[in-house]
């Protein structure tokens, strides 16, 4: 009886190992791309890499006057929604 681990002539039980060893490539490649299009995903005007608005966006700034105490709480979200509006979702939650 001829089996793969002894087989004569034939690929032997190394052709088991294609499947798995394509199956790798394919995973591999996979993950790699979606870590890669994750960095570089569009993350809306005025911000940077990492998500955060930039220093001199307006995002910023009006971020930075709503800590300061200059604007309330419904002025900010007004004026962020407004930004929203004219420059579409810029990312993050609310």
């Amino acid at each position: 009886m001829q089996t793969l681990a002894n087989w004569d002539g034939g690929p032997g039980p190394w052709i088991l190992f294609f499947p798995l060893f394509w199956a790798a490539v394919v995973v591999g490649a996979v993950t790699l791309l979606r870590r890669t299009a994750r960095r570089g995903m569009y993350t809306g005007p005025w911000r940077g890499p990492d998500g955060r608005p930039a220093a001199d966006s307006p995002l910023a700034v009006l971020g930075r006057r709503f800590a300061s105490g200059e604007i309330d709480e419904d002025e900010y979200w007004r004026r962020l929604s407004v930004l929203e509006e004219q420059f579409g979702r810029t990312g993050g939650a609310r």
